[in-house]
């Protein structure tokens, strides 16, 4: 865990976009904040060294999925989502887009 002031955060690693990346979760706030792992309706690139979707999307359905669909997930780029809109309308996972290739 980690904290800043008052926030208490705990560390996710959620590698996929790069080997290394983690994922900060203000558990009493209901907010995540996911730099380039997830955004509203897309994925982070997988194509930097060390990426992989595989693992990418692991981490997307086994550590942020179940954070719960009321979590706000603040991105590196673009709006504010919840992890609820996710869920049910982005692409990646949906299943509406298929993934090819093991790169994005």
């Amino acid at each position: 865990s980690y904290k800043v002031g008052e926030l208490d955060f705990k560390v996710l690693h959620c590698p996929g976009h790069t080997p290394g990346h983690v994922v900060l979760f203000a558990p009493k706030e209901r907010k995540v904040f996911v730099g380039d792992v997830l955004f509203a309706g897309s994925i982070g690139r997988t194509d930097l060294p060390g990426g992989s979707t595989e693992q990418l999307m692991d981490a997307i359905m086994h550590k942020l999925l179940p954070l719960g669909d009321d979590v706000e997930v603040y991105s590196g780029h673009g709006p504010v989502t919840t992890i609820g809109q996710e869920r049910l309308t982005n692409p990646f996972l949906t299943g509406t887009y298929k993934l090819g290739g093991g790169r994005f």
